[in-house]
């Protein structure tokens, strides 16, 4: 199996060349970001801006310096400030070379003596090509006259090293320089941040270096696989294999984690040049460019890597899939010898019934592993074979193995069967041996129990013995079989113990048959003859007899613990009082359990336990849910997977659990992480609860969408309720309810919620955290409410929009609508004489939909009601009138100017008022927008105003005693909103509405 023909190495140089060269392109781009003097050597003095590159230019686009006040400028040593200058002019002369500087030194607040040494030191470190010096002078009178003075008798000193311009004000500093070029602080608009510009350029300093490393390593590792010698050991094989595809792997995520760094990158660098103009910034569209061109030679880079390697990785597939499966093969084969001795650990000993249930339950979860790795085995087979019919060089190995792991596999599979087998007639023959000593127990119970005084009548004789003649009928077959027949049927499995078992059993079977024979004979001779019965005086009771339950007696005290004694010879059963050897057992019975509590707790802290009492069936349940949910989740949803349980599944139903079960995971996860762990935080303090439900009330909306996805759910439930992949599934969990119960458990768990908030409020008067219980309380029955309105909605069919367009639902219900057109033969007057129509409103935040309520009949039809569209209104256009003359519940809804006329009767005037308060917040809301559009539009508003508002048209009076007649109108953006009484006195009957 040596790897002879596997050496070819001139094919791989073209790719190793192509490699090198992107290489040294990305070595020349990086020579024009990196300099000598990096942000780490300098960042203190940087930080405490000594100096700093604000992106202004001056004249000859002029790079602008600033020496900002700084008061321990001269403590800075001599070789730190060169190398502060050396950096900041380096930044710029790697873009361009040669380019000129200007030094604006504040000295605003300083003295001449500062100054001259700043320019002094500035000449002897300055590195760069110095075009002028701008100084700010001291604005004090007296140091301003000492610089005065001392500039002037030194100024040809300066003038020499470097041009050298004394301001007296900012104003000055405007001549020489555009205000656009400068900071803030000297009266520009230029818009720099220190902070920002250290952050920025210690990431490109950064990228650049980590390019650089990555581009070395890729170079190293290429030269280093076109170097590699391959061995003929296949050990040294894999280990290079191994070892190369690591390092593969590594620079790969190297290189993608700098890909991303240099993407964020260029992404701040595109937001400080859109926050800032890039006429007056140029220096960050440079960088972009610099940083894009590094990224996109890094791209260039890693694909001639990316081809290389595979080339070289080639060189060794078809040896590594036999080193592969070798390994693969010695690891199942370790396995399967490991799952074989634990199989010859599992002894048939037969001790106990208990002890041989337990081994059984033992092999069971050995057999379950080993049918795992059985199946693991068979892929391994089956992935054996492909290999041998693509032709392997190294077939007859590869069919040698596949023959080994099924010859294992086999020997495996029927030993533990065989000993399952053993096991099982093992447990079979102690339960009929526990079955046998269980009826002898009984046989002695019956004996002991038969009453003397009833026996010594003839009936009562004839009784007893019939009751004996019928317990001996149900004797078990084993005991009529005898030992050696028993020895003969179980001769396979029968060891020392059992033997000992199956005599003792027997044993005691012959002494239970010399009772009963005797006692047979006893009550035989009663029964031949009539005895005068004898009058027993029987012995005081040692417990008095018991009446009725105290349960069920009405003098109970619950208060009080109740005691019930039993004297007990054998296990289960009551015994003669007259037995000397009894044992006496007390039961003591305590009634105060959680359904009694309201009886029995008193005092002041009554209402802590109470909530304690309520908090706790908050959380057991939770738990429960929580379970439940999981349980379906696994017992259910992933059984959908399962490849066997895929032929029981119909073909229908596979691409449809999303339906079926909605987003119940989003449920379980929410549940399981988060709200169950806070309910259990709050079991001291139940008060803190109502803050769990007010912050988790936005996780709660997933029930939004669970609830919108039941009506389809149940409808798919209904075409394959009598499936048998659910029968199975539900024969697997043990549930006595089928899946559709469980599917309903997060609707009523979100409606439990609200009862407990409630029963918790009920004993939590008085409280510091009441109103967060209470806050708690609005927010489920606002999310119950939401829940609702979003199942009416989704039922909604005709509508050609989008229904989100229209805003969230605010109110739905049925009414009794007319509708009258202005246009139309139809009066205002004669709306009330037609019959109304049945229509279902739905109130969004900016349209109004009139639907019809449909139900299907039958026994297979949706139970839930759809809605069909009939009609819109948008809210930009609606009016109301709050009364209607005769019926307080009706009300009007107008639309564009009252062409349009709706009289709605509400089920109750509360439904009415409710459904008017929530349109008048609408209604105000929009008045308020348009108010402040019309602001912008005051000639409009004066020319508007000319002629009198919609509202103020003549109405139908009013009866007497009722309120006003209230219009508000919404009209488009550009018109009036008017919000006005209709005063009955103002109305003339006779005029049309």
């Amino acid at each position: 199996m040596g790897p002879a023909s596997l050496h070819q190495p001139q094919k791989d140089m073209e790719g190793y060349y192509s490699l090198l060269q992107a290489g040294s392109e990305l070595e020349n781009t990086l020579q024009l970001v990196t300099v000598p003097v990096s942000m780490k050597e300098v960042a203190g003095y940087i930080e405490k801006q000594v100096a700093y590159l604000s992106g202004g230019r001056g004249e000859d686009s002029s790079v602008i310096i600033t020496l900002p006040e700084c008061s321990d400028f001269s403590d800075i040593p001599e070789e730190a400030l060169a190398k502060v200058l050396t950096y900041l002019t380096l930044i710029p002369r790697t873009r361009q070379p040669g380019v000129k500087f200007i030094i604006i030194l504040d000295r605003r607040l300083d003295t001449w003596t500062s100054i001259k040494t700043a320019l002094a030191r500035i000449a002897a470190s300055f590195p760069g090509n110095l075009h002028l010096v701008l100084v700010l002078r001291p604005t004090s009178f007296f140091q301003r006259t000492v610089t005065d003075l001392g500039f002037r008798f030194s100024q040809e000193d300066f003038m020499l090293k470097m041009p050298v311009v004394m301001l007296s004000s900012v104003t000055d500093l405007l001549r020489y320089i555009d205000e656009n070029q400068l900071t803030s602080e000297f009266g520009g608009t230029l818009d720099y941040c220190h902070s920002d510009w250290i952050v920025l350029r210690t990431a490109i300093e950064s990228f650049a270096v980590t390019v650089k490393d990555i581009a070395q390593m890729l170079q190293a590792f290429g030269t280093e696989l076109a170097e590699t010698q391959l061995p003929e050991e296949s050990c040294a094989i894999e280990l290079l294999l191994l070892s190369h595809t690591e390092k593969y792997r590594r620079l790969k995520d190297v290189i993608k984690s700098v890909m991303r760094e240099g993407r964020h990158l260029l992404s701040s660098l595109e937001a400080s040049g859109k926050e800032e103009d890039k006429d007056t910034h140029w220096d960050i569209s440079q960088d972009w460019d610099t940083v894009q061109r590094l990224l996109a030679q890094l791209r260039d880079m890693e694909m001639a890597f990316d081809g290389f390697f595979d080339k070289h990785h080639l060189k060794l597939q078809q040896y590594l899939q036999l080193l592969r499966y070798e390994h693969s093969f010695q690891e199942m084969e370790s396995c399967l010898d490991k799952l074989s001795a634990q199989e010859r650990k599992v002894f048939i000993t037969g001790d106990t019934l208990a002890q041989t249930d337990q081994t059984i339950r033992e092999l069971n979860i050995l057999e379950k592993r080993v049918m795992e790795e059985m199946a693991r085995a068979q892929v391994m087979i089956l992935h054996g074979h492909q290999l041998a019919a693509g032709h392997h060089y190294a077939m007859a190995l590869i069919i040698q193995r596949c023959n080994e792991l099924r010859h294992h596999c086999d020997t495996l599979s029927s030993a533990i069967s065989a000993k399952h087998k053993a096991l099982t007639q093992v447990q079979t023959l102690l339960q009929r041996l526990e079955e046998a000593q269980r009826w002898c127990d009984e046989g002695t119970y019956l004996l002991a129990n038969q009453l003397v005084d009833k026996v010594q009548s003839k009936e009562g004789a004839q009784a007893a013995l019939k009751d004996i003649e019928k317990f001996q009928e149900g004797a078990p077959a084993l005991l009529s079989a005898g030992s050696d027949l028993l020895f003969m049927e179980y001769e396979i499995v029968l060891t020392s113990q059992l033997q000992s078992h199956i005599e003792k059993t027997f044993e005691k079977h012959a002494s239970v048959q010399n009772l009963i024979q005797a006692r047979q004979n006893c009550l035989k001779k009663l029964a031949d003859k009539h005895v005068r019965p004898v009058q027993l005086v029987a012995p005081r009771p040692e417990n008095p007899p018991r009446s009725k339950s105290p349960i069920f007696s009405p003098k109970h005290d619950f208060n009080s613990s109740l005691k019930f004694t039993f004297d007990l010879s054998l296990p289960g059963k009551r015994t003669s009082r007259k037995c000397p050897n009894s044992r006496k057992i007390e039961v003591m019975h305590e009634y105060q359990n959680h359904s009694s509590l309201p009886y029995i707790v008193d005092g002041e802290d009554s209402a802590d336990l109470l909530k304690r009492h309520v908090m706790k069936e908050l959380i057991e349940t939770e738990r429960i849910y929580v379970e439940e949910l999981l349980a379906v989740l696994l017992g259910y949803r992933a059984e959908m997977d399962n490849p066997s349980l895929s032929a029981l599944l119909p073909t229908s139903l596979r691409n449809k659990r999303d339906i079926l079960f909605g987003n119940m995971p989003d449920i379980y996860n929410f549940h399981s992480r988060l709200f169950l762990k806070d309910l259990e935080s709050c079991l001291e303090l139940p008060e803190a609860v109502g803050a769990c439900f007010l912050e988790r009330k936005e996780n709660f909306k997933v029930y939004e969408c669970y609830c919108q996805n039941k009506p389809r759910s149940e409808s798919l439930w209904r075409q394959f309720s009598d499936c048998a992949f659910f029968q199975e599934c539900q024969k697997k969990l043990e549930h006595k309810l089928a899946l559709d119960s469980y599917l309903l458990k997060p609707v009523q768990r979100l409606t439990k919620y609200q009862l407990l908030l409630k029963e918790l409020l009920k004993y939590s008067s008085g409280c510091e955290r009441v109103s967060e219980l209470q806050g708690a309380l609005a927010a489920m029955l606002d999310l119950l409410k939401s829940v609702n309105d979003s199942m009416h909605q989704i039922a909604i069919t005709g509508y050609e929009g989008d229904l989100t367009d229209l805003g969230r639902v605010l109110m739905q219900g049925s009414f009794s609508v007319w509708i009258g057109h202005k246009k139309g033969p139809t009066r205002m007057k004669d709306l009330t004489r037609f019959k109304p129509m049945q229509r279902h409103l739905f109130l969004h935040e900016r349209a109004l939909l009139f639907c019809k309520r449909r139900e299907e009949h039958g026994e297979n039809a949706d139970k839930t009601p759809s809605y069909s569209f009939k009609h819109c209104l948008k809210m930009s256009a609606v009016g109301i009138t709050e009364n209607v003359k005769g019926d307080v519940k009706k009300f009007e809804i107008w639309y564009s100017g009252r062409e349009e006329v709706y009289v709605v009767q509400a089920p109750t005037v509360e439904v009415k008022l409710a459904w008017l308060n929530e349109m008048r917040k609408i209604l105000t809301n929009q008045q308020k927008i348009l108010k402040e559009e019309l602001c912008h539009l005051s000639p409009l508003a004066e020319q508007m105003q000319l002629s009198p508002p919609l509202s103020e048209r003549p109405s139908r009076g009013v009866l007497k005693g009722c309120l006003p007649r209230l219009d508000l109108v919404s009209l488009s953006a550009g018109a009036c909103v008017c919000l006005r009484a209709r005063s009955p006195h103002l109305t003339r009957p006779s005029q049309r509405q």
